[in-house]
């Protein structure tokens, strides 16, 4: 079906094949699907809709944490919080799901700004991961993406030491997520729990203790990508505004239909004709963070 990404008309239904359903720290869990057509079309923001198991009807919103279209699989990072995700983490290998997808409007990084700082929390860390490993593929833009992530609990991998310098990072600070390391993606890691190598504090705070150390110009390259809960949202949008730097978040919201039909996750944004309601799944979920917080860019803050 042809159709502007993540809208209605392009998103398939698939029965996908469930490849690996693995356990990891923190009550997280990496589930490996086969499912070709929604792995061709995956772009780094957008979600899938899947059935959990055989006597959920409702559907549960994932984020895509990457996708490999030669394999035709998809990668989806989950914690096992509700009775969805707790049957979801029964699954086993050779089983099908249900999954619908690939859903929303992508990240659409601006080309005249290189430098991606990359802003993930807790479950919002998939997107931001997908986003890097594409901007550090093959690319006529010479994208420099930067990982910053942030968790309160276990990290879903086991955090090492850095070997790649990140100038302005705080001294000391020298725990990565060793996929990243192993694709060149420099990346840094935040938690109030006293992880070794980790920034001790909030994963936006890092992003701006880093962003205090760069000069003029090398800002006017940078722009923000950020996914996680709302309050990590907003202190992102907070930070891009410090800053003066253009950002675009992933919202994350409880949804039912999940194709834009119930319009069960609606958020207000600010637009050149007044406020507006948007659905988070459809219309989303990556808005611009401008849109999504106004308050924070007139105040100048």
């Amino acid at each position: 079906m042809a159709g502007e990404a993540g809208a209605p008309g392009s998103i398939l239904l698939q029965d996908a094949i469930v490849d690996a359903n693995e356990a990891l720290p923190g009550g997280h869990y990496l589930l490996r699907l086969t499912a070709p057509g929604i792995a061709a079309r995956a772009r780094p923001g957008q979600f899938v809709h899947l059935r959990c198991g055989p006597d959920l009807p409702m559907r549960r919103p994932l984020s895509i944490l990457r996708a490999t279209v030669h394999s035709g699989q998809i990668e989806l990072l989950y914690k096992a919080v509700g009775v969805g995700t707790r049957q979801l983490a029964t699954r086993q290998r050779g089983e099908a799901i249900s999954v619908l997808g690939p859903i929303g409007r992508p990240f659409r990084p601006d080309p005249t700004r290189p430098r991606v700082l990359a802003i993930g929390g807790g479950v919002g860390m998939p997107p931001m991961l997908f986003l890097a490993q594409t901007l550090r593929s093959p690319n006529p833009v010479p994208w420099q993406p930067l990982l910053l992530l942030g968790s309160e609990v276990a990290f879903p991998f086991q955090p090492r030491p850095s070997a790649m310098l990140v100038d302005g990072m705080p001294q000391g600070i020298i725990a990565a997520l060793p996929l990243a390391e192993d694709w060149g993606i420099p990346s840094r890691l935040a938690s109030g729990q006293g992880f070794p190598g980790c920034y001790e504090g909030h994963v936006t705070e890092l992003a701006d203790a880093y962003l205090a150390t760069l000069g003029a110009d090398v800002l006017a390259q940078t722009q923000i990508a950020a996914c996680g809960p709302t309050p990590m949202l907003r202190a992102a949008a907070a930070v891009a505004a410090r800053y003066r730097l253009p950002a675009q978040l992933c919202l994350e919201e409880h949804m039912a239909c999940g194709v834009g039909g119930c319009a069960g996750c609606v958020v207000e944004l600010a637009t050149a004709d007044g406020p507006a309601m948007a659905r988070v799944c459809v219309d989303g979920p990556v808005f611009d963070a401008a849109a999504v917080y106004p308050d924070l860019y007139t105040a100048g803050t």
